[in-house]
């Protein structure tokens, strides 16, 4: 049984150990935190029964890092600012450092516009777009319901459109 368990989380850890740190760090803002955050995650899957943890792994994992780490800012009860630049992760291509600089200030300019829109919109956001979660998903990770979810995202990415500049926009969609 033991092994099993085992097997389990060392799956699991190989598949969402780096997006979980990704998530853990836009909420604690610092990567060791973040770690400890994902590092508990995985104690607490090993410890708890598989049969309760059932089909929604990926939900399941996304809401225990999310409580984890909303219970340390709680603790500390501090907010810190974070790069988010160096969350963003992309596959590297052949491009020419025109090309990239431009891509980065564009990444740097869109994160810190994302700032600027309500926490509850931002959070659905970059669980959809930076962690690929589905609404459902997102739904059990924040205990939204999954209309409200839906809601959220819609409402914040008009948000975040109305702050950009028009140029990035329209840049964007022509290609």
């Amino acid at each position: 049984m033991a092994e099993t368990r085992e097997k389990f989380v060392e799956e699991a850890l190989a598949q969402y150990e780096g997006p979980l740190i990704g998530y853990a760090m836009g909420i604690v803002h610092d990567v060791d935190r973040a770690r400890d955050v994902v590092q508990d995650t995985f104690i607490r899957l090993y410890q708890q029964d598989r049969d309760k943890v059932g089909r929604g792994l990926k939900a399941w994992l996304y809401t225990v890092c999310r409580n984890r780490a909303l219970d340390i800012l709680r603790k500390e009860k501090r907010l810190v600012l974070v790069n988010d630049d160096e969350l963003l992760s992309r596959k590297e291509t052949a491009t020419t450092p025109d090309q990239t600089a431009d891509w980065d200030e564009r990444i740097a300019l869109v994160m810190t516009t994302l700032e600027r829109i309500p926490d509850n919109q931002r959070e659905v956001i970059r669980l959809k777009f930076q962690q690929e979660l589905s609404y459902k998903e997102i739904s059990e990770a924040t205990g939204l319901a999954v209309g409200n979810v839906g809601f959220l995202l819609h409402t914040g990415l008009k948000r975040l459109r109305a702050l950009l500049p028009k140029d990035l926009l329209e840049n964007d969609l022509s290609k």
